[in-house]
């Protein structure tokens, strides 16, 4: 029998937001961030404006959590367009976050205080 695995949705991580017209917004992700999932906590870049996967030894912006990416972006040779989950109040799913490789205790309880301050509380 042929196993199937399941990836992740766009939005999958949401558990009630207060109305998305106000939650989310479109945004740039910036050339050079890769393909990147539902549910990628983000950084946003002083410089510019753009986000990028959450970089927590960076130092241009990108180290503190900015928002949640809503779909699939592939970002890996330009800029392209995404939807972000930018503020609250919302309630998302912690299992469904996609954070950096090598992310430590530390850095992900400081990203998910920042997501906090925004209004997006992690459950």
């Amino acid at each position: 029998m042929t196993t199937l695995t399941e990836g992740k949705h766009a939005g999958g991580f949401l558990v009630w937001e207060v109305l998305r017209d106000y939650t989310r917004d479109a945004v740039t992700i910036a050339s050079g961030a890769g393909r990147l999932e539902p549910g990628t906590v983000l950084g946003k870049i002083t410089t510019g404006g753009k986000y990028t996967g959450l970089a927590p030894a960076a130092t241009n912006g990108s180290q503190n959590a900015a928002g949640i990416l809503w779909a699939g972006v592939d970002a890996s040779a330009a800029d392209a367009a995404g939807v972000v989950v930018l503020r609250g109040p919302t309630l998302v799913n912690q299992h469904e976050l996609v954070w950096p490789d090598g992310a430590t205790e530390a850095q992900i309880t400081a990203a998910t205080a920042a997501l906090a301050a925004l209004g997006i509380i992690l459950r």
